[in-house]
């Protein structure tokens, strides 16, 4: 016979084999209800972003017009040996390095500029400024295409009107007419839209600079451009170069808008890039294959172009803790 001892103990044992169990699941529920509350998160991601993702690449490997009835074909590369074939790829793909580079300006030396001249603005005088400033960058792109093309009209232009006044020009400047002057017009526009942005961008980056450090250096008579080159400018170096990293993935994409309304490509494939052949062949001639084996070189291009930034990016930021 067992002792009252063993009884107790033995009853315990099995209470304790009753609670774990429970326990457990609620531990295990505990772990998991964070995931649960980004469940509608990540299915809206995935749905919307992933799911299109993954249609475009296995599109580029077919030849579809998009009609419901219609069958998709396999044509395997073709798609992508046909893009490069395209006697308008070798443009589009020059423009799109002229739209990047012509932008960075805009987007980072200017702006950077900007900034730092008007960093000691204070109070509602501040407020004031960086409304004013962004308004551009808030603007729908076709207001702004339809004001740049009253703007710039060869005939009753603003711009044309001033040159004719105070300089004499007697033939006015075609500024989306003339293939000389039609992707540096669209460049103009497209950096301009980007000066508000980006000047606020570096105008939170100097806010959040520590001003010991500026004050250290004028203790030391460093003067005003020392203190740029070797305080402010290396505290900004992680947001110049994400800036910059912006600007070059971004640049064509962004001017694709004024490049539709105002040139439709041309003239003459001059102001085309690989955004407009994208669309172009996606919505114009419905060639899903070939948009979407484009879109697929866009995608794989950036993510590399991204990739290399972010490494530099690394070893060339300097933060201050």
């Amino acid at each position: 016979m067992m002792n009252g001892g063993a009884i107790v103990s033995k009853m315990s044992a099995r209470g304790r084999s009753n609670r774990l169990p429970r326990s457990g699941k609620r531990l295990t529920l505990g772990k998991a209800l964070p995931y649960l509350y980004l469940l509608p998160a990540l299915l809206s991601i995935g749905y919307w972003i992933y799911r299109p993702l993954v249609s475009t690449f296995q599109l580029s490997f077919y030849e579809w017009n998009m009609l419901p009835m219609s069958p998709k074909t396999f044509v395997g590369w073709s798609n992508f040996a046909k893009l490069f074939a395209l006697p308008e790829m070798g443009k589009a793909l020059l423009n799109t390095l002229i739209y990047t580079v012509g932008v960075l300006p805009f987007s980072l030396l200017l702006p950077l500029v900007i900034a730092i001249l008007t960093d000691r603005i204070g109070g509602r005088a501040r407020n004031l400024y960086r409304a004013l400033i962004f308004v551009p960058m808030i603007m729908a792109p076709v207001a702004v295409s339809s004001v740049w093309s009253w703007m710039l009209n060869p005939m009753g232009g603003i711009v044309n009107q001033t040159l004719r006044t105070v300089f004499g020009m007697e033939e006015p400047i075609r500024f989306f007419t003339d293939a000389n002057w039609a992707i540096w017009s669209i460049t103009f526009i497209t950096g301009w839209k980007l000066i508000g942005f980006s000047t606020l961008i570096f105008s939170a980056a100097l806010t959040g600079i520590n001003k010991e450090y500026v004050e250290a250096a004028r203790m030391d008579r460093a003067g005003p451009w020392q203190i740029l080159r070797y305080v402010l400018l290396p505290l900004l170096s992680p947001t110049i170069l994400f800036m910059t990293m912006l600007s070059v993935l971004f640049a064509s994409e962004w001017s694709f808008s004024y490049v539709n309304v105002l040139t439709q490509g041309g003239p003459l494939g001059s102001t085309t890039n690989l955004y407009y052949v994208l669309w172009t062949y996606g919505f114009k001639t419905f060639a899903v294959g070939w948009s979407s084996a484009a879109a697929v070189l866009v995608f794989v291009g950036s993510g590399l172009v991204a990739l290399g930034q972010m490494k530099l990016s690394s070893r060339l930021s300097f933060y201050d803790n």
